[in-house]
Order: structure tokens, then C-alpha cells, then sequence
């Protein structure tokens, strides 16, 4: 099997390519295996540099033993001479990453020196990003390790939720749960929507307490050395209204229905098409606003998009989310959300949580 860099190097020809200038943190971890804060890759036909502080020189040497560590300091004055050396002119870099001022910054730096002012930087968008699509065997490992630090903290906290408890504390009772469980961190900042709240996909935790009979949801997940997991259950205290019991059931039928019969042989927008369907089938489509799910991995949001307009393959070794959801202003919403992984040409999901709105199960 071809390595990371070789995959990489085979695509130099699209642009035309003798290098890649590499700034984004994802991609720079998934090239080169660091996972230090600050530090570019240069990555040339025949060469691989890691360009970092002295803070990371020694972490860069003993994590990125396939690439030169190049000490730098300050600015991008360092970068002229390191082209020069590699002998490159037409360099390829991720536009969707580096700023409008980072990239002035060394168009007008190369202007100065005469060893590189004929060095051409070359936009391009999302060019190393597909190559992440397709898990490897030990990328998927630590996914599914997330995904249980998320599992645990699931079953942990929800039993001891109560009426009354504010969304802040909920938030906070799963965040403390998959810290302890050996998460790094979380993978994104953990939603707590409680009753109207519920109709906000992205809603922030609030102070608002939870009252009973409301829907209740709840998106997390845990970052465990680099990689990511996202999961989402509703689940209500007490009794629910009618309202609640027909938005469930669309939903869960949606999302039960997509992870039964999307297939590889689909694109994304196909398997999106499978619960929207459904959705719309109930009278809700216009209350279903956003992608079926998304791709997972360094990032909570990476290659496979799926969505509607997405023409993404998922092939086996991809592994993304499946998230159907109901949003009705003013009363709530429900969103059910699985990682799944593509795998002999069915889905197989990584989330073990219960999908029974009753949290006491």
C-alpha cells in the first residue's frame, strides 16, 4: 500500500506541481504524524521538511522520523532559502487554510529574494483533504476509541439528569465523564438543548433548566489522540407531549432506515436522499435543514459530505455520521446522530448508546 507521502505526490501532477506547502493542522498531523500547534510541512518530489519552533524541534524529531526537522524563528524569512535548496518553482498551497495576510506575506517575501522570486504559489482547495477519506486500520482504532469514551459518558451521565438541572450542568457532567474516560479533549464544544432550545441545531448551553415532558438534546463527542467522535440523543424526562412521540419516531425511522440500506455503491447524496424521504414523507422536509451527516476523523467535519448536492463516494473504510434531525420553532427539535463506518459494503455504526428517549434505559 502506497504511503501518505506517495498518495500525495501522485496528485503533483493535477497542478503541475514540484512541491506542497502544507499549513492546515489536520493534514499536517495526518502527512507527517506531529501534532505540535505551530509548524508547516514542505513537501517536495524527493523531500520531506518539517518546519517548527524550538519548542517542537525535539516532539517533531521523535514524531516525524520520515521528515528533515528545519528549526525556524519568527515570520516567514526562512522560507525563500528552503525553496531554493529543494530546487522547487511551482508550489501548491491549501488556500482554505492559509490567511489572505499569511499568503501576501510570503508572495512578498519571495518578491525580495533573488533565489526564489521566480517560485510561484500555486491556490488549491481541498487538495490533500480526500486523501483522508478512507480510514486506515489504526485511524480507525482511535475513532472507535472516541467513540467509546463517548458511549461511557452517554450511559454515565443521563440517568442522573433530572427536572431542573440547568443545559450548562448537563454539558458539564459530559464533559467531566469523557475526561475521565481518557479523552484528550472534546471534539467540539457540547450542545444541551432543552425544550424551545432543541430547535436550534447549534444551540450554546445555557442556564435554562430542563423542564419535563421537553425534548432534550444532546451532541458530543471525544477527541482521543487526534481523532474525533460525534453522537447526538434526545431523550426526555417524564411524559412527552404527542408532538414528541411523532418527531421521534420520523426521525428514528429515518436515521434506523439510512444506516440499513445506504450502500457503496451510492453517492452521498443518495444515502441523504434515504431518510429526507422519510422526513418529508411525514410532512416535516422543510423542518430537516441541514446534511444527512459528514465525514470524521482528525476533523469533526471532513470528506465524505454528506448532503444533498454531495457526489462523495462511501466507499468501504469511510467513516461518517448519520444525524437526521427535526427543528419546529418555538417547540423543539430531535436529532438522532450514529459514526458509522462503511465495511463490507454495509454500515456498520460505532455508537453503542441506546436510542430509547427514556434515559433511564
Amino acid at each position: 500500500m502506497k504511503t501518505r507521502l506517495e498518495r500525495l505526490r501522485d496528485k503533483f501532477t493535477e497542478g503541475e506541481l514540484d512541491a506542497f506547502f502544507v499549513s492546515s493542522p489536520e493534514n499536517r498531523r495526518y502527512l507527517s504524524g506531529f501534532s505540535g500547534s505551530a509548524g508547516f510541512l514542505i513537501i517536495s518530489k524527493d523531500a520531506a521538511v518539517l518546519a517548527t519552533d524550538f519548542r517542537y524541534v525535539e516532539q517533531a524529531a521523535q514524531q516525524s522520523p520520515d521528515f528533515r526537522v528545519h528549526r525556524i524563528s519568527g515570520g516567514m524569512t526562512w522560507l525563500p532559502e528552503l525553496f531554493a535548496e529543494l530546487g522547487v518553482k511551482r508550489v501548491g498551497f491549501e488556500s482554505g487554510d492559509l490567511t489572505v495576510a499569511a499568503h501576501q506575506a510570503i508572495i512578498n517575501i519571495l518578491k525580495e529574494d533573488a533565489a526564489a522570486k521566480d517560485v510561484s504559489m500555486i491556490s488549491t482547495s481541498q487538495f490533500i483533504d480526500p486523501l483522508r477519506m478512507v480510514k486506515e486500520p489504526e485511524e480507525l482504532a482511535l475513532i472507535t476509541r472516541a467513540m467509546e469514551i463517548s458511549d461511557h459518558a452517554f450511559k454515565v451521565v443521563t440517568p442522573t439528569i433530572e427536572v431542573g438541572d440547568t443545559e450548562q450542568s448537563v454539558a458539564w457532567k459530559m464533559e467531566v465523564a469523557m475526561r475521565e474516560a481518557g479523552a484528550e479533549a472534546l471534539a467540539f464544544e457540547t450542545i444541551v438543548a432543552s425544550g424551545p432550545n432543541s430547535a436550534k441545531p447549534h444551540h450554546h448551553p445555557s442556564d435554562r433548566k430542563i423542564k419535563s415532558g421537553e425534548p432534550i438534546v444532546i451532541d458530543f463527542g471525544a477527541r482521543y489522540e487526534g481523532y474525533n467522535s460525534d453522537m447526538t440523543r434526545t431523550i426526555c424526562l417524564g411524559e412527552p407531549d404527542e408532538t414528541f412521540r411523532i418527531v421521534y419516531d420520523t426521525v428514528l425511522a429515518a436515521q434506523m432506515t439510512a444506516s440499513a440500506t445506504v450502500l457503496p455503491t451510492m453517492t452521498s447524496g443518495e444515502a441523504d436522499g434515504i431518510a429526507r424521504d422519510i422526513i418529508e414523507h411525514a410532512g416535516y422536509g422543510e423542518q430537516f435543514g441541514h446534511s444527512l451527516g459528514h465525514g470524521i476523523g482528525l476533523a469533526v467535519h471532513e470528506y465524505p459530505r454528506v448532503g444533498p448536492r454531495s457526489d462523495d463516494p462511501l466507499v468501504d473504510g469511510t467513516v461518517f455520521t448519520i444525524e437526521p434531525g427535526i427543528y419546529i420553532p418555538g417547540w423543539g427539535g430531535v436529532r438522532i446522530e450514529d459514526t458509522v463506518i462503511m465495511e463490507g459494503g454495509r454500515v456498520r455504526s460505532l455508537t453503542t448508546s441506546h436510542k430509547n428517549e427514556n434515559p433511564r434505559i
